[in-house]
């Protein structure tokens, strides 16, 4: 069977990177949670609603918490353009946006610094925005 579209390989690359970066979410949460809350905490059934308080263990929840909001809307989107097709490539120019906004926004997150932050994520909607529209016209 051959994809409907012919920018397949790129749909497939930001597929992966985009499950990667969803790995680096939940790995950096983790690390910097069990770096204040200790291995016992991490391996045990954390029965006990205990949250680090640590402010870098705090936004790296809160922005994996974000990217999970977003990220069904990116999967759902880049299926369809796997399926219907980018022939103009706009669609695929609005996932690498997506993609990138969201690595952006990590590292703004972790350092606390406003608006530049929610900026990140807008462009980042922009993307979801930009291949809704490809999809729709």
């Amino acid at each position: 069977m051959e994809p409907a579209s012919a920018n397949a390989a790129q749909l497939v690359v930001l597929l992966v990177l985009s499950v990667i970066l969803l790995l680096f979410h939940i790995l950096l949460q983790g690390f910097l949670a069990t770096r204040e809350l200790g291995s016992a905490w991490n391996a045990g059934p954390r029965d006990e609603e205990r949250q680090p308080k640590n402010a870098a263990a705090g936004r790296a929840r809160r922005a994996s918490s974000n990217y999970q909001e977003t990220y069904p809307a990116f999967i759902g989107l880049l299926l369809g353009l796997a399926f219907f097709g980018d022939p103009s490539g706009v669609g695929v120019a609005g996932a690498w946006t997506w993609l990138i906004a969201r690595i952006v926004y990590i590292p703004l997150y972790l350092a606390g610094i406003p608006y530049i932050r929610s900026l990140a994520w807008l462009v980042s909607i922009v993307g979801l925005v930009v291949m809704m529209a490809t999809l729709l016209f």
